[in-house]
């Protein structure tokens, strides 16, 4: 039974870190906007029976939106800008002293967060602004940017270059799967219970992920620990000292540092891709329901939750399942191209949609959307030293938290700019990006191999 156990441990190792993380993420997202409108009209139109019939209320409704909406604004600001210097030294720190307290703090944090939220929503006094402060208890660990660096190089630490593009694909269709059960989820809650059930799941999501970190989840057997420790003794006496600046520092030298031939390069134009996807990615969550409700698509809440219940399950699927199989026979570059094709396909698609097929068919198109990270991750995390790779990843994850706020700031600017010309306009922008995206996976494709860790498969 222990060695059962054991051989599992291998097996299964930050997927569960992952899954739980982001399922508890989306069932905070939508109950924290519902309950943030809720406390709003209770604010400004408190005994006015207004709250149960916004839809009867226009000038009402219009108010409630857009004081939401700015509050919204901030929480997502604070949650950004705070995870972000945290972040950026916990990647360098977690080269030395190990991925564990990156997945742990954070869960820590966002429960004490959860916790906050069940006591404003009990308490009806307590000021909807208020709810920021959850934002910067989740944001002082690192919050997503933490947990994204630890996992990713964990497995970076436990993986070679021959299944490491497959184990990256597995852990990023985490976000999918576990933002479909999280999204379903807290809808299903939110309509035949209320919100304090969904922050309790929420907590208990993040206790049972911290359980599984120090009872499970195993210390890598790698030979990483011998090369930290070698590079450990190299330092000076005054470097503690400054040890967090030094971390901050060695993170941005991680991407900035001269490597043999072009993989200085070459990992620079990976984050570039990175940051253009996310962009994408911030971009569609900003708009896309505004752009659903528009007419002619006249979009509900319930069809809007089942087409992105819909998309983020298509996604995931094909990244546990077609993406194993692709990869036996197609090159992994090949792959992450044809992803960026599907994914600006299904922007385009998206961008002239008239009807509900057209819509969901958008969901079918895009399914392989997740192939072009996995692949960038996975080589990105092999050009670097093994000693880099919290420090690399922490980049990363930061420059992906950056883009929740420009990509809002893009998007959020030009949708009611051509709402009334043509509403797709910022669909094509998106497409835009992607394909920018393809042509720099297609350069960095070309560029021949140099470092000894840098394995990139091809046709």
């Amino acid at each position: 039974m222990c060695e059962r156990l054991d051989k599992i441990r291998k097996i299964i190792t930050v997927e569960p870190v992952m899954f739980l993380y982001m399922t508890g993420t989306f069932l905070l997202t939508p109950a924290y906007q519902q309950l943030l409108i809720a406390k709003v009209c209770n604010e400004l139109y408190h005994g006015e029976n207004i709250c149960g019939h916004l839809e009867n209320y226009t000038k009402e409704n219009q108010a409630i939106q857009s004081k939401t909406s700015y509050i919204l604004l901030v929480y997502v600001a604070v949650l950004s800008l705070v995870s972000i210097p945290p972040a950026i030294i916990f990647g360098s720190w977690s080269d030395k002293a190990g991925r564990k307290l990156g997945m742990i703090l954070p869960s820590v944090c966002s429960a004490v967060g959860g916790g906050f939220l069940i006591v404003v929503t009990e308490v009806e006094q307590i000021n909807a602004y208020w709810t920021i402060f959850t934002a910067f208890v989740i944001g002082i660990s690192g919050g997503h940017v933490a947990v994204f660096l630890s996992v990713f190089s964990y497995l970076a630490d436990v993986t070679n270059d021959e299944n490491r593009t497959l184990r990256m694909a597995i852990l990023e269709s985490m976000v999918f799967i576990g933002g479909t059960v999280g999204f379903l989820l807290s809808g299903t809650l939110i309509q035949y219970f209320s919100f304090t059930p969904v922050f309790g799941i929420f907590c208990l999501c993040h206790v049972l992920s911290v359980l599984y970190v120090l009872l499970l989840l195993r210390n890598p057997d790698s030979g990483l620990g011998k090369i930290l420790n070698g590079v450990a003794s190299h330092r000076s006496d005054d470097e503690p000292k400054l040890s967090i600046f030094m971390y901050a520092k060695l993170s941005f030298k991680s991407v900035l540092k001269k490597r043999a031939g072009k993989d200085r390069l070459k990992l620079q134009l990976l984050i570039l891709c990175t940051f253009l996807m996310n962009i994408c990615n911030a971009g569609e969550q900003t708009v896309v329901l505004l752009f659903l409700m528009y007419p002619p698509r006249n979009f509900t809440g319930v069809l809007y939750s089942a087409f992105t219940s819909t998309k983020m399950l298509l996604s995931g699927l094909c990244l546990v399942g077609l993406f194993p199989l692709l990869l036996r026979f197609v090159g992994e570059m090949t792959l992450a191209k044809v992803s960026a094709v599907m994914r600006a396909a299904s922007f385009i698609l998206l961008a002239f949609s008239t009807n509900t097929w057209m819509v969901f068919l958008v969901a079918v198109v895009g399914a392989t959307s997740g192939f072009t990270q996995a692949v960038v991750r996975s080589v990105s995390s092999r050009i670097v030293e093994p000693n880099e790779q919290g420090a690399m990843f922490s980049f990363s994850a930061s420059v992906e938290t950056a883009c929740i706020l420009i990509g809002a700031g893009i998007f959020n600017s030009l949708y009611p700019v051509t709402l009334t010309t043509f509403p797709g306009m910022a669909f094509l922008v998106m497409a835009a990006f992607i394909i920018i995206t393809l042509i720099l996976i297609q350069w960095i494709s070309e560029m021949p191999t140099t470092h000894p860790q840098l394995l990139i498969i091809e046709d």
